[in-house]
């Protein structure tokens, strides 16, 4: 019976190899590719014109210290203190393990490891303050913090704080910080303040790679890392708030505003939405491995026994060349 139809299939495959016998007609394939042409590209700019995501303009470090200073600050002291998300983040750019998440007993980050190293202290904080030309109140204290000990350094990062709590603004956006005992870290975090507000802090933490400037990881984890200090409330996460971009509206599908953003990363988002990666702390893993399983599915389909004839059973070809099917 198996040989039987496999042989009715071997012969159906020849008659499709086989001349053509019946009828011909006319057909001008430039004339019809250009309508398509034409007709594709007005739809484009249409809808283009009609549905296209806004152009938002981007978020610089200078609008969010001159906006909200003291969210400003208080992320800075974070950054200062090794205690940011950035800090604690783990691979790729660390060695933390704030984030690390595993896929049984592998943790994804930690087998790539760590290919974009990053130490907020220095990178956000010293090196962009050690930058600014011929400003001997920040040198100095930039001397006395490094030839202090870690201790010594958090016991002026605690008094800072403490008085961060309590800073006032003035209508002119002066930070009035009272910290005695914060040594040196009143200078630096009002230097920094400074240095973020003229624009410089952004362009010192751009990684210039090449002629065009693309890398703006710095910039995007360093804002990124006022949500920890005040979540929804500060500069930051008002915007997100605003634009519905917390992750909890489809994540990375949802475009900034009410617009539908990535309509073809449905299926991987979907899965964010369905219990257990919904609420699982290795969400990001899970969701990987099952894409991978159904790409690794979708592709094997010619060479799956039974799922790759399905086309053939359905006979759904015959239907769309029914004219040809009629015409034999």
């Amino acid at each position: 019976m198996a040989s039987t139809k496999r042989e009715l299939r071997k012969l159906e495959e020849r008659s499709y190899a086989s001349p053509w016998q019946g009828s011909y007609r006319k057909y001008d394939i430039i004339k019809e590719a250009t309508i398509a042409f034409v007709a594709v590209l007005v739809l484009v700019f249409v809808l283009a014109i009609v549905f296209s995501s806004p152009d938002k303009p981007p978020v610089t470090i200078r609008q969010w210290a001159d906006h909200t200073p003291r969210d400003f600050l208080a992320t800075s002291l974070l950054e200062l203190e090794g205690a940011s998300n950035s800090a604690t983040y783990g691979p790729p750019y660390n060695t933390k393990s704030g984030e690390t998440q595993y896929l049984g007993p592998v943790s994804i980050e930690k087998f790539f490891g760590v290919h974009y190293p990053l130490h907020p202290k220095r990178d956000f904080v010293l090196r962009p303050l050690i930058s600014i030309p011929a400003d001997p109140a920040t040198d100095r204290a930039l001397a006395e913090f490094d030839a202090a000990s870690k201790t010594q350094q958090h016991r002026w990062e605690v008094a800072y704080g403490k008085g961060l709590a309590h800073a006032t603004v003035s209508i002119t956006g002066a930070v009035n910080v009272s910290a005695p005992g914060a040594g040196p870290v009143t200078t630096l975090m009002s230097s920094l303040l400074a240095m973020a507000r003229s624009g410089a802090l952004d362009s010192s933490l751009v990684s210039h790679s090449g002629f065009y400037t693309t890398d703006y990881t710095k910039p995007i984890m360093f804002i990124g890392d006022s949500w920890k200090a005040f979540h929804t409330k500060g500069y930051w996460g008002k915007l997100v708030a605003a634009e519905h971009l917390k992750g909890n509206q489809w994540g990375m599908m949802n475009e900034t505003g009410s617009w539908p953003g990535q309509p073809w990363l449905w299926l991987y988002t979907l899965w964010y939405q369905v219990p257990p990666m919904s609420t699982s702390s290795n969400g990001d893993a899970e969701v990987m491995a099952i894409m991978t399983v159904l790409s690794l599915l979708l592709i094997a389909v010619p060479f799956i026994p039974g799922l790759r004839d399905i086309p053939r059973k359905l006979k759904i070809y015959k239907l769309i060349w029914r004219y040809h099917y009629k015409e034999a």
